[in-house]
């Protein structure tokens, strides 16, 4: 399991790179997307988890182009793994911004990003065996790269995977000598994250502002 995981988000990161180089078209038209607000839906696969298995989860997002080459996306995410006796259910609420690699008005189909934000984050891992759970809040900063396919002017699909790396105190998981699982807590920094890989479908309500 884990190493069709590990090819998967290889592939995934790959595509994202690849669409990069092939994005730019001959185009020089003008273009004006400032003030632009679209809405999306998206699913996530969560992986390199504290335990060992892979997270999958849905959510939603809108966005706010602040000019051409600069958009912002503020999201909320629900998350959630299971093995035989552990489960996780992650909450995610935050803001990204992407910044354009190359010319818009030279991408009209293929559009590639980098992004970075910050989000809260509500942690929750349970035993079912003995009906044990812990949770915790903390925040987390996110960075990563994804790429716009325009179906439309108006509609797109977005592939994107980054990395999200937790702040403050953590849960782990284990097993005791016995083969049981324990909930530990872990306070003050420690670089626990995960890589998340998104897909999600956005379509562009229209503009807030005019420049």
């Amino acid at each position: 399991m884990s190493s069709k995981i590990f090819l998967f988000s290889t592939l995934f990161c790959a595509s994202l790179l690849y669409s990069s180089t092939i994005a730019q078209t001959n185009s020089d038209e003008p273009i004006n997307n400032a003030g632009m607000f679209s809405l999306g839906v998206r699913n996530t696969l969560s992986l390199f988890n504290s335990h060992e298995a892979a997270s999958f989860g849905a959510g939603g997002h809108f966005r706010i182009q602040l000019s051409d080459r600069v958009n912002t996306e503020w999201f909320a995410d629900f998350i959630k793994s299971s093995t035989q006796d552990l489960g996780r259910t992650d909450y995610h609420i935050g803001w990204s911004v992407m910044y354009y690699v190359l010319n818009p008005a030279k991408t009209k189909i293929v559009q590639p990003y980098i992004e970075a934000g910050h989000c809260f984050d509500y942690t929750q891992l349970r035993i079912t065996s003995n009906n044990l759970s812990k949770d915790r809040w903390s925040s987390a900063m996110q960075m990563g790269i994804g790429v716009h396919f325009h179906i439309s002017s108006r509609f797109d699909i977005t592939l994107k995977s980054q990395y999200m790396l937790h702040l403050g105190g953590h849960l782990h998981a284990h097993k005791d000598i016995n083969g049981v699982y324990e909930i530990s807590e872990h306070e003050g920094f420690e670089a626990e994250g995960h890589l998340l890989n998104t897909i999600s479908l956005n379509y562009k309500i229209g503009r807030i502002w005019k420049r």
